[in-house]
């Protein structure tokens, strides 16, 4: 009786003949993972995404007032402009938040954005409404806001917080989170000021986190 008979008395080569089989199974399915990865990482590697450019482009304050000695109520509309700066890699905004914020404290509720695509080199502009309605402020913080406007300016920041994914071809990431910071520099009355006496004057390009 030869091995290749694999009788009762070689049950111990052909077993392990089966585990050489299975292992280089295994190790060819491992190179070819391995490989994939590899080409799906030079590809990422080489296409890098950069991250989206954000502008505030206007604010009109139609409410900034205390409603009482730790109340404030606001209501605000922004512009907010979104470039996608890569030549050959998409956006897909899943989640965007957009909400106001007075040194460190949040002052309107978050208004939710619509979902999109953005494709390459695109560019999309929202006007969202932010309220915020009798919101409870720290006593400090109403002595600021008073003595800011007395001052003639008040800083306020536009928050943009959500996920996003990439896509490159076919293939789609899975999410990111962004997180956008604007800030916005208004002066109480003089030349272009609202009715309700605050001018906005856009100063830098927001800074975006991904």
């Amino acid at each position: 009786m030869s091995k290749k008979d694999c009788g009762n008395h070689d049950t111990f080569w052909c077993s392990c003949k089966i585990k050489k089989k299975y292992k280089k199974i295994l190790i060819g399915l491992a190179i070819l993972i391995v490989l994939v990865l590899l080409a799906i990482l030079i590809v990422w590697l080489a296409l890098r995404p950069t991250k989206p450019q954000y502008y505030l482009q206007d604010m009109i304050v139609y409410n900034l007032n205390l409603t009482g000695p730790t109340y404030l109520s606001t209501t605000i509309q922004v512009t907010l402009k979104s470039h996608n700066p890569n030549d050959r890699i998409g956006i897909y905004y899943d989640k965007l938040d957009v909400y106001a914020i007075y040194k460190g404290q949040q002052i309107t509720i978050p208004t939710e954005l619509p979902t999109q695509y953005q494709g390459h080199d695109d560019v999309s502009i929202w006007s969202p409404y932010l309220y915020g309605i009798d919101v409870p402020l720290a006593p400090y913080l109403t002595v600021a806001l008073e003595q800011d406007e007395a001052a003639g300016y008040v800083l306020i920041q536009v928050r943009v917080e959500g996920r996003l994914r990439w896509k490159v071809g076919t293939w789609i990431s899975g999410h990111y989170h962004i997180d956008v910071n604007c800030p916005a520099f208004l002066t109480v009355g003089g030349y272009g000021a609202s009715d309700h006496g605050f001018h906005y004057k856009p100063i830098t390009q927001c800074n975006v986190e991904v």
